[in-house]
């Protein structure tokens, strides 16, 4: 590939999404304002008025524009710094461990939302999780990662083959 400049390094980082289990967002800045920075800090605030109200609709969150992070609830806030993620129109979306601090029906909200950005949008979703049973609802493939070596990598498999020995 050659040497990257800080421009190429810049054009490439817009084209992924992160999501982490902390969902890090700005506590006196409103839902809004929390998905608008990232635009922000890339001097693209012409873009705000238009993909910010999109992005709350693809969430499901338009109603809660101008709440406060501490008026939401764990999975609503989850739900935010998705949004916030995807702002860029991301090619990859890395998600560590995006639902490990979400009880068990904002889990699986979380994880139909990471099937329906796939589906429709075509975004690619690295999720990275504990739970096997999300393991099992996500699918269509299961990479088994352990103390960095790949143990399982295998399309639309059962989870007892992928976590064989364990569950």
């Amino acid at each position: 590939l050659g040497e990257l400049s800080s421009q190429s390094i810049q054009k490439y980082r817009r084209q992924i999404g992160v999501v982490f289990q902390d969902c890090r967002l700005l506590q006196k800045r409103t839902v809004f304002e929390n998905i608008a920075f990232a635009l922000e800090v890339c001097g693209e605030e012409k873009k705000i008025t238009q993909t910010v109200p999109e992005l709350l609709e693809l969430v499901g969150l338009k109603h809660k524009h101008n709440a406060f992070p501490d008026q939401l609830s764990g999975g609503e806030a989850q739900r935010v710094a998705i949004a916030r993620a995807l702002v860029h129109n991301p090619k990859i979306l890395l998600a560590d461990e995006a639902t490990g601090t979400l009880d068990s029906k904002n889990s699986r909200e979380i994880a139909k939302l990471f099937q329906k950005l796939n589906k429709e949008r075509g975004l690619t979703i690295l999720f990275s999780t504990h739970d096997p049973v999300l393991i099992q609802e996500l699918g269509p493939r299961v990479i088994r990662i352990e103390e960095g070596r790949i143990l399982f990598d295998e399309k639309e498999c059962p989870l007892e083959t992928a976590f064989a020995g364990i569950l």
